[in-house]
């Protein structure tokens, strides 16, 4: 398996707030991407586009971590 790290600083800003974020792994990157495109799309519109992501990948043999 293959260990990936980030190096990154993510502001984030809508009407309501902001916030700032540091992820060190894809997982981390995932949780606030997510995150944000529910507060954006709302939780069944974020579902159906990751939905759509998913798809993409499902016969290309990334379905289990090298």
């Amino acid at each position: 398996m293959t260990t990936v790290t980030i190096d990154a600083n993510i502001k984030a800003k809508w009407l309501q707030g902001q916030c700032s974020y540091s992820p060190g792994s894809p997982e981390e990157l995932a949780i606030i991407g997510i995150d944000l495109l529910v507060k954006e799309l709302g939780t069944d519109a974020a579902r159906a586009f990751t939905d759509q992501l998913f798809e993409k990948y499902k016969d290309t043999g990334l379905s289990t971590p090298t």
